[in-house]
């Protein structure tokens, strides 16, 4: 629950506490987002207008992080159920009235803006999750931890109808993610993991056909090499040639030469990869990692268990991100569309992942400090 930490004094507050946003963390950022252009030049094979509509994009998240950076944690606690609610009712409308797409139905139309309810929901989720943790004695009890699968599970669900098996996953992470550092119990974690994995045959009938031919391709790409396979191979091909250094910017010959597929979007880290090598590949993923690594620093420092919890929340559902895209695109998982944040090219998801830390940011510079 929001305390008000009245009992504690305050002490002058720093620039970057008064605007509420994180220096650490947006130096980072602002890194990653450079390293984007970057690589994206390179892999829109040189068209300077793909990265100048990228670069838009980028203005529009960081001005929505900074934005939403300063809503106070009170008023986000307030909200919470409020659009959760809104969520689950434009997926519904999604389901009714949403844009077919690639097979898909994922996006409302309305005249004047097209988008991903999805992309909003996975914020929401966690966000009422960790109001409803809060409201509750932690490490949480059984009839607690029910409930609150059930918000995780309601929109996993219906994103999954659409279908849109890897956001709901993501929305899924988002809500276990927090209900995991609320201190669920290492015994029931055991038993939600042993009944998830005897589920599994079940859920193979569940599954679209293409989406077990990307499970299959997972297992053995090399049995259709030049269709459902091309994907992971070429991308395992490019990250190999680029051997321990890389073969220089604009040097790849993967995507250059047009047989990496999507090298701009979904297998942008091969492209990296190739033209940096084995130690470009590590320090990109260094540097996920450090922004990881602050957003649970700024987790630790809050004062109320909603801000820890939200905040831890948010900070694995990026790590989770840019997990399932490297392990896409390396071929250790399946093939399930998940961008690389802010190296990608794209717009909704990556609005949302800046929401994402322009609210950690909200939870952290908010916070009441101690005198030292």
């Amino acid at each position: 629950m929001i305390s008000s930490a009245s009992h504690l004094s305050s002490r002058p507050r720093s620039l970057w506490q008064r605007i509420h946003l994180d220096p650490v963390l947006l130096t980072g950022l602002l890194v990653l987002a450079a390293v984007g252009l970057l690589v994206l030049y390179s892999a829109a094979d040189a068209e300077i207008r793909l990265v100048y509509k990228q670069g838009i994009r980028l203005g529009i998240a960081f001005a929505v992080m900074g934005g939403i950076a300063q809503i106070h944690p009170r008023t986000l606690y307030r909200w919470a159920p409020y659009l959760y609610a809104g969520g689950i009712v434009l997926l519904l409308a999604v389901l009714i009235l949403g844009d077919v797409g690639k097979g898909a139905q994922r996006w409302l139309d309305l005249g004047f803006v097209r988008f991903q309810p999805s992309e909003f929901v996975k914020i929401f989720t966690p966000m009422l999750v960790a109001r409803y943790l809060s409201q509750n004695p932690l490490p949480p009890q059984p009839k607690t931890i029910a409930f609150a699968g059930l918000w995780i599970l309601l929109p996993t669900l219906l994103i999954a109808k659409q279908p849109d098996l890897g956001t709901a996953l993501l929305v899924a992470s988002a809500g276990f993610a927090v209900l995991f550092f609320a201190g669920i119990p290492w015994r029931l974690l055991g038993a939600l993991t042993a009944l998830g994995l005897a589920a599994l045959p079940a859920l193979w009938f569940l599954l679209h056909d293409y989406q077990r031919d990307r499970l299959l391709m997972f297992l053995n790409p090399e049995k259709d090499p030049l269709g459902r396979g091309y994907h992971t191979i070429q991308a395992k091909i490019a990250i190999g040639s680029g051997g321990p250094w890389g073969k220089g910017w604009l040097g790849g010959s993967q995507s250059h030469l047009e047989f990496l597929p999507e090298p701009h979007t979904d297998f942008i880290f091969a492209v990296w990869a190739e033209e940096f090598g084995l130690m470009g590949g590590i320090t990109l993923l260094a540097l996920y990692l450090a922004i990881i690594a602050r957003g649970f620093y700024m987790a630790m420092q809050a004062q109320d268990s909603f801000s820890r919890l939200f905040s831890a929340g948010l900070a694995l559902t990026f790590f989770v991100y840019v997990f399932v895209n490297v392990g896409m695109v390396i071929g250790l998982l399946p093939v399930v569309g998940v961008p690389l944040p802010l190296v990608s090219y794209g717009g909704t998801s990556m609005v949302t992942v800046m929401a994402g830390f322009g609210i950690m940011m909200s939870l952290y510079t908010h916070r009441r400090l101690v005198p030292s």
